[in-house]
């Protein structure tokens, strides 16, 4: 028995012969490839990138002591959590405004496209608004946990969070449209990729403006000049904190490649992976050898650091460079961090985490690095948007940080910081069976 009839054929080919006409009229994949692609792009990077506030967290709490870890912790959900909600309220249509003028523009609410948007209504020649949106919403949370670490153990819980509404809400987006944002530092030439400057010094600079406000940690530096090192609680965290840190390194510079719809595009991310952990090795091989010079033994945390600045140096160029390129850049990122650690205590400015050595002292040498791979890119060019996003960030955080000094005060009393902030600021203690008897 014949299973289809001449009849049954005939009226399938009936029905089947519009649906190819609709086929042959919708877009095909040369035209909607590029949209779907860097779409994708934008949200794998921003997994990465978003799995960055945990290596933040667990870094940071590692390196405070375990009577300040909760505290720790609380304030890097808090500060992922209000960087989301304001980079929605105001900042990303402030960070991308469209035309302005180049300088200041605050915008309005972010508003995604439509569900289920048809090709003919989407921007086929970028990516989605939500996936956009995504990816540079977590990079302005990064720039506030820079913040959090330096500042850590003495300062109050929701004065922070109050700087961090103005940070992620204003000041990071308005410098933001300078470069990224198509403003006066993108029309002169400034150069930078991923953020070396754009967000790692930012977030160092409004940092030091915090710690030279809040002063330094009770027993931190003796009247001699003495100054008095205060271990971290656990330093395993502190290094699984940096290995989340590398890895979501990957995102943040491989999605700055801002395009997945060729085959060029596809071979640039993959070499900014390369670059990426060329450096991260070349700046932690380079401070554990500096130490073991300079102390006679390694010290883990400048090699921790070290490897994070070597990502810092090179976010601002990572596609550019050969990989023997990428670990000198790297590697000077690592003697950057050795070298400006001990500067700071001289200085009496107490960081807890090293977070201004790494993020705004190698986000500056990052910045300038791009002159030897760019031919684009000019040393005057680099330094007036270092200086310009040194100064805009520096002062509107002292502004700040003065402003909730005097209103409601920033540093916790004496005894709550000798006793920590977890018991006098939340109540509770992350390790609380070992200070028990």
């Amino acid at each position: 028995m014949t299973r289809y009839t001449y009849t049954g054929l005939a009226a399938a080919a009936l029905i089947a012969v519009p649906q190819l006409g609709f086929a042959q009229d919708a877009p095909g994949f040369d035209e909607i490839g590029p949209y779907i692609m860097t779409t994708l792009l934008f949200c794998m990077a921003g997994f990465l990138v978003f799995f960055m506030a945990a290596g933040f967290a667990m870094l940071e709490g590692g390196l405070v002591r375990s009577k300040n870890v909760t505290m720790q912790m609380t304030k890097n959900i808090g500060l992922y959590s209000i960087a989301a909600i304001m980079y929605w309220l105001v900042g990303f249509n402030t960070m991308y405004p469209g035309d302005f003028n180049g300088y200041f523009a605050i915008g309005g609410q972010t508003v995604l496209d439509p569900v289920g948007v048809a090709a003919a209504d989407a921007a086929l020649d970028y990516a989605s608004v939500g996936s956009d949106f995504f990816f540079q919403l977590v990079f302005v949370a990064a720039t506030a946990s820079i913040v959090s670490g330096a500042l850590a153990e003495r300062i109050k819980l929701w004065p922070f969070l109050i700087f961090v509404v103005v940070l992620t809400g204003l000041m990071y987006p308005i410098s933001g449209s300078w470069q990224w944002g198509g403003g006066w530092l993108s029309e002169m030439g400034f150069s930078d990729f991923a953020g070396s400057t754009v967000v790692h010094s930012v977030g160092g600079w409004a940092a030091l403006a915090g710690a030279i406000v809040l002063g330094p940690r009770i027993g931190k530096y003796g009247k001699d000049g003495k100054v008095n090192p205060i271990p971290g609680s656990n330093l395993a965290l502190a290094t699984l904190g940096t290995f989340i840190l590398w890895l979501g390194w990957f995102g943040f510079n491989g999605g700055s490649q801002l395009a997945m719809g060729t085959v060029g595009d596809v071979s640039d991310v993959s070499r900014i992976f390369a670059n990426t952990n060329m450096a991260a090795a070349a700046g932690a091989v380079t401070a554990l050898i500096l130490t073991q010079i300079m102390y006679k033994k390694p010290d883990l945390t400048m090699v921790l650091n070290g490897a994070l600045a070597g990502l810092v140096s090179i976010t601002a160029e990572p596609l550019a460079p050969t990989l023997f390129g990428a670990l000198l850049i790297g590697a000077v990122g690592g003697v950057i961090v050795v070298l400006t650690v001990p500067m700071l205590d001289k200085l009496k400015i107490d960081d807890v985490v090293g977070a201004i050595p790494v993020h705004l002292f190698a986000g500056i040498w990052g910045t300038i690095a791009v002159i030897f791979y760019n031919s684009d890119a000019s040393l005057t060019t680099q330094l007036t948007g270092i200086v310009a996003y040194g100064v805009f960030t520096f002062v509107a955080s002292l502004i700040v940080w003065f402003i909730l000094k005097a209103v409601m005060g920033i540093r916790v009393a004496e005894e709550d910081e000798i006793n920590g902030l977890d018991m006098s600021e939340l109540g509770m203690e992350a390790y609380p069976e070992f200070s028990k008897g």
